[in-house]
């Protein structure tokens, strides 16, 4: 069966310079086994079915799909294929505001008619707090870092598991030559005062044994907002660059409302339309 399909990139108006993301836009009938082919077979960081929706309030339904696995949630996905689901003509049912359902519930996603940008609703952690001290060796180690460049480290799991590293500065952000990592690691630091973007973040996990880096991670960011905006490191507005180690020239937004919801932005643009057969 041919199925409409766009392959979209995300976190960045300029294609090609983002993090990519594949979008079946009619996953009706399809199997979990089905979908998880897919993913494996397109081997991007996610794969997105779009499905009606099975919840009140829902204008439609994504299951999201590492190659490996099946996620709750994760945040560059959440943009893109909103961003690929409207140029296909869905029509939500408030102007200027998508709810999707996903694993991990209702999130709401808002579009910015002046930028062009488009925002989701940070979900809640699901895990917060210190990292368990074996826990955060194995991270040190794994990203060969001395311990003494952590200024701060936390559980910011949102759905992916991730764990977060504060360093000192963004050229030492850039400047980690991961080794094998068996964990999923956000790592960041302040660009100079004055500079386009406030900080720097690089994101690390494991994939068929090997280390794998995300070139511009929606959930991490929003994860690291929601510890460091709540903690008084970071303010409530600021952008962040992300990819700069691959090449890429990610960019996210982050406002904090005044209700405390983090709020997690960016340009999508599609590079490729057409069908696919499933």
């Amino acid at each position: 069966m041919q199925r409409p399909y766009a392959d979209v990139d995300v976190f960045t108006a300029e294609p090609y310079r983002g993090n990519p993301l594949a979008v079946v836009l009619d996953g009706s009938g399809l199997s979990t086994d089905e979908m998880q082919r897919f993913a494996h077979w397109t081997n991007l960081s996610e794969t997105t079915f779009v499905l009606p929706p099975t919840q009140a309030g829902a204008d439609y339904r994504v299951r999201i799909f590492t190659p490996t696995m099946e996620l709750p949630f994760a945040g560059h996905p959440t943009l893109g294929t909103c961003h690929a689901w409207l140029e296909a003509g869905g029509t939500p049912a408030h102007p200027d505001v998508v709810v999707q359902e996903c694993g991990a519930g209702l999130i709401t996603i808002r579009r910015d008619a002046a930028t062009g940008r488009m925002a989701f609703a940070a979900p809640p952690l699901r895990r917060s707090g210190p990292l368990e001290p074996e826990v955060l060796a194995e991270a040190v180690a794994s990203l060969r870092l001395d311990p003494a460049q952590v200024l701060d480290s936390a559980w910011i799991d949102n759905g992916p598991g991730w764990l977060g590293l504060r360093l000192a500065t963004a050229a030492d952000v850039l400047a980690i030559r991961a080794g094998a990592v068996t964990l999923d690691i956000g790592v960041v630091g302040p660009h100079p005062e004055g500079s386009e973007c406030a900080v720097e973040l690089r994101a690390f996990f494991p994939k068929d044994g090997m280390t794998v880096e995300d070139p511009v991670t929606g959930s991490l960011n929003a994860s690291v907002a929601q510890w460091l905006v709540g903690n008084g490191t970071l303010p409530r507005s600021y952008v962040a660059a992300q990819g700069t180690a691959l090449g890429r020239a990610g960019r996210v937004y982050i406002h904090t409302d005044e209700a405390g919801q983090v709020w997690v932005g960016g340009h999508s643009v599609t590079c490729v339309r057409g069908t696919v057969a499933l």
